[in-house]
Parts: structure tokens; C-alpha cells; sequence
């Protein structure tokens, strides 16, 4: 794997009029290159051979594996909340074994160092340099397992390399190979040892996924078949690196109507006013849920957004980002409700349940 320098690239953000457009497409003078986008049946079938591996090792939770799913492929980093053995590491290592790529696991602990995971350099006597080795998070999965048991500073030695996707040591920075996402499993603050995770940590994460406990029949189902061996040991990779990858480049093609952009503003804008949150949703989070929204259509089979997709991300995207008023609290009122009460209200354009006819100059 080579490390190298990082340069800093501004991040395009394409607007194409769907899949067949964007190919087709001549990239931007300075953007990053990317793969060429999968047709519109290989990019379904290799998604169903993603979600069918997991759906054999999680029973119960086929829509904890699409929404894994989609921050893969929206790019984003998933956070997975609840009390211990309810399956929120299995999912992250399925996941992770998907797919053809390296991937790495990190048990964050109280005595984990910073450079534990991010990497240190260490003096060579014979070549009288300081030479670097990378540490835990140079993988294109990286399971954090227990995020909220280490202390802050080791929290957030995270932060760079989740939003930069680079790492610096020394005043070296360091590109992380893509694609990369931060997989994390946190136990609720309730728990002893626990560090609540800080909000500029917790936005760095697209998704909050709450695993919950499994039915009756899928617990059953459970009991059958994990009783001597894990099916975990059966799983191999579906798909390779390079088709993720071409699978992102996909996702990103996907078109946003302004309507649809509006429609996105007016829901965070609705966060920030209400008067049952003391914080709402960041400007960040709205670019994030406007990236599930494209890979949500796009695992619907759909080169363009719908209000629908923006709706059915709204929640996992952007409940763990907000902060209740006490009064709201105390009344029961809780940020998932609250992010669907918001959503109800907010109207939706007319015009955004179709994709807008492109200008000439796209």
C-alpha cells in the first residue's frame, strides 16, 4: 500500500442528468478522476450480492444492511448504537468482508493511544531518518469497535481522517486509499465507561444506525444456526475494491433537481428554528443527507433524487446530530420523533417529483 503526500483538491460535485449522461461526461480541469460508472443492471446485481451475503449472517435486519449500504456507497461513515450483543460489530464485519479490500479493526480502550491509530514516526538508526508507520486507520474499512470507551483526545484523532480523508503526523500528511469508511459501534452513554462521543464527532458520521433486538422468528433462526460455528467464516468477498468504487462514481451521477435541493435546505433550515432542539442540523449534515438521498435512489433503481429518498434517510442522518431543549425532553419528545414531526411538516415542491430537464451548458 503507498503512502504518499497529499495535495489539497478541492471535491467536485458532479451534476449530471443520470448515469448514461456522466459517462460521457469530460471531468472538470483540477477534479479528482473518477472510475467509470456501472450500468444501471450491473450496479443492481452487484448490490443485491452485497446485501444477500449480509442478510445470511444478520438475521432480522435486512434494512440496517441497506442503510449500511448506502453510506458505503454515499461515502459517508456509519455509527452503530445500542447495548451490547445485539449485533452491531457483526454487521461491521460482514460488511467489511463484502468486499475485496483491506480492512482493519481498532478496540478503542481508555489506554489506546492517538498514534495507535492514526500512525508514529520512528527514528531508523541505520538510515538515520525518521521513517513513518502507518497505524490502524490506513485500510479501506476500518472497524472502530466501542468508539465511546476511549478518552476524547484519542476520539478525535479520528477527525481528519474522516473528513479529509488524510492523516498528519509530524506536519506530513498522508492520502488514506479509497474507497474508506469508518464503521464504529458505540454502547448508549448510560453504560459504565463510556465517554459521549463530542458533536463535532458525532457529525463526522452520516448515519446512526440502532441495531435493536431481533424478532421472534429471526431469533430462533439465530439459535439454529450460529450454535456451533459463526456464518460470519462463510462469508467472502462479492464485489473487488475497484467495483465499489465504480459503484460511488455511480451514485455520484445521480441527478438533484433544485427542487429537491430546496426541499433538502428548508428540512435543516426547520431544525435550527424549532424550538424543541437547542441545536439543529448543520450545513454538513445537509450535504450528507442530500448524498443518501442519490444513493438511496440509485439502489431504487433511479438515476434522479425524489423527495421519498430524502424523507427515508432524514431520520438515521440527521437524529444524531441534533440536541433536544430540556422542555422537549422532558415531555417524552425524543430526536427521532422530533425529526419526524419536522419532516411532516415541511411542504415539498411541486415540480420535485421529477427530474428537471437540464441546462445546455451541464
Amino acid at each position: 500500500m503507498d503512502y504518499h503526500r497529499s495535495t489539497s483538491v478541492d471535491e467536485a460535485l458532479p451534476e449530471p442528468e443520470g448515469f448514461a449522461a456522466a459517462r460521457t461526461a469530460a471531468p472538470e480541469p483540477g477534479a479528482p478522476v473518477l472510475p467509470p460508472a456501472m450500468e444501471v443492471a450491473e450496479f443492481h446485481a452487484a448490490t443485491e450480492r452485497i446485501l444477500r451475503a449480509i442478510n445470511t449472517v444478520i438475521d432480522g435486519k435486512a434494512e440496517a444492511a441497506r442503510l449500511a449500504l448506502t453510506v458505503l456507497l454515499a461515502q459517508g461513515h456509519l455509527l452503530l448504537e445500542d447495548v451490547p450483543g445485539v449485533g452491531k460489530t457483526l454487521l461491521a464485519k460482514t460488511l467489511a468482508r463484502t468486499i475485496d479490500c483491506s480492512v482493519s479493526r481498532i478496540q478503542f480502550t481508555p489506554d489506546l493511544l492517538p498514534s495507535d491509530v492514526t500512525g508514529v514516526s520512528i527514528y531508523n538508526q541505520a538510515s538515520r531518518r525518521f521513517e513513518f508507520r502507518p497505524g490502524a486507520v490506513f485500510a479501506n474499512i476500518v472497524i472502530g469497535d466501542e468508539i465511546n470507551r476511549a478518552s476524547a483526545k484519542t476520539q478525535s484523532a479520528l477527525l481528519e481522517c474522516m473528513e479529509e480523508h488524510q492523516v498528519t503526523v509530524d506536519g506530513e500528511s498522508y492520502r488514506l486509499d479509497e474507497p474508506f469508511m469508518v464503521v464504529a459501534t458505540q454502547n448508549p452513554i448510560e453504560m459504565e465507561g463510556t465517554y459521549p462521543l463530542p458533536e463535532a464527532q458525532r457529525d463526522r458520521f452520516m448515519a446512526r444506525i440502532s441495531m435493536g433486538y431481533p424478532d421472534r422468528d429471526a431469533e430462533l433462526e439465530m439459535l439454529e444456526t450460529h450454535q456451533s460455528t459463526s456464518p460470519l467464516a462463510r462469508v467472502t468477498a462479492v464485489v473487488s475494491a475497484d467495483e465499489v468504487a465504480a459503484m460511488i462514481a455511480t451514485v455520484q451521477q445521480v441527478y438533484v433537481s433544485r427542487a429537491i435541493k430546496e426541499y433538502t435546505v428548508a428540512l435543516g433550515r426547520a431544525t435550527r428554528e424549532s424550538s424543541m432542539l437547542r441545536l439543529g442540523a448543520s450545513p454538513r449534515s445537509m450535504l450528507q443527507l442530500l448524498r443518501a438521498a442519490k444513493a438511496t435512489a440509485a439502489l431504487e433503481g433511479r438515476d434522479f433524487v425524489l423527495p421519498d429518498d430524502v424523507v427515508s434517510v432524514a431520520e438515521p442522518v440527521l437524529a444524531h446530530r441534533i440536541i433536544l431543549d430540556r422542555k422537549a425532553a422532558g415531555t417524552g419528545e425524543t430526536a427521532q420523533s422530533v425529526i419526524r414531526s419536522i419532516v411532516a411538516k415541511v411542504p415539498v415542491a411541486q415540480d420535485s417529483a421529477q427530474p428537471a430537464a437540464p441546462s445546455a451548458g451541464r
